[in-house]
């Protein structure tokens, strides 16, 4: 094995992997690994799924016919009054903020109402992340994702097979995946979202809950048929905020 391919373990390639399907091993992990072969193969066939879903066919653009202009009408650029600073300042003003209203409706910059709807959009956002597995991540992930002073965490929560920081109005939350009965099951620790009461979240095909923990909530959220009430008795167990 070369020294290259010794640099990066199992996990560093599948969070490589997971972050960017492109990924090109340079290393020559996979080709050595029959695990993560097997996982590169799950994530091809996840994004083959999402291209066929996100197929959408277009018709064939018809330019329609343009009367024809008389000349005699039409004034010279010449003779026309150049536009003074003012009105193109204006113009690029509006451009600008055409640019930022689309920037938000693709999901840029995109503001929730509630936490519930934010939490729900974020797990819509990281479909690689569920994908079914039987690997746990190993100890080195989980610290990385759930740091000390955030909080400490077993894994007495379940199989937790996914792991990493992401962003929950503006502050770096752990991200986590168990596996549970029906399928992958969401966890987003949320030591500076504090909650009065627990709120249900009701998706399509998931549903969970937000929980409040001291001064911050845990969300967790599973397939609509799984029974989340040992999986939320395990976490509780599992976690204890450092602050």
């Amino acid at each position: 094995m070369s020294q290259a391919t010794e640099d990066m373990n199992c996990t560093d390639y599948k969070e490589a992997l997971t972050a960017d399907p492109g990924f090109n091993d340079a290393s020559g992990h996979a080709q050595a690994c029959a695990d993560c072969q097997v996982f590169s193969a799950e994530i091809l066939a996840f994004n083959e799924k999402i291209a066929a879903a996100l197929e959408i066919p277009v018709p064939a653009l018809v330019m329609p016919e343009l009367p024809e202009i008389e000349t005699e009408n039409v004034v010279s650029l010449s003779s026309r009054r150049g536009v003074s600073k003012p009105a193109w300042f204006a113009i690029a003003a509006t451009v600008l903020l055409a640019a930022v209203v689309g920037i938000r409706m693709t999901g840029m910059g995109t503001s929730y109402g509630t936490l519930q709807e934010q939490v729900l959009a974020h797990v819509d956002h990281e479909p690689l992340a569920l994908l079914p597995s039987t690997k746990p991540v190993s100890d080195r992930q989980l610290r990385s994702a759930v740091p000390n002073d955030v909080a400490s965490m077993s894994h007495d929560a379940g199989l937790i097979t996914y792991a990493q920081s992401c962003s929950i109005n503006g502050k770096d939350v752990p991200h986590l995946v168990i596996q549970g009965a029906r399928g992958p099951i969401t966890i987003l620790l949320m030591p500076h979202e504090k909650l009065a009461e627990a709120t249900t979240l009701d998706g399509v095909n998931i549903k969970g809950i937000i929980l409040p923990v001291g001064d911050g909530s845990i969300a967790i959220i599973g397939d609509r048929e799984e029974q989340l009430d040992q999986v939320k008795k395990n976490v509780l167990d599992s976690v204890m905020w450092s602050t």
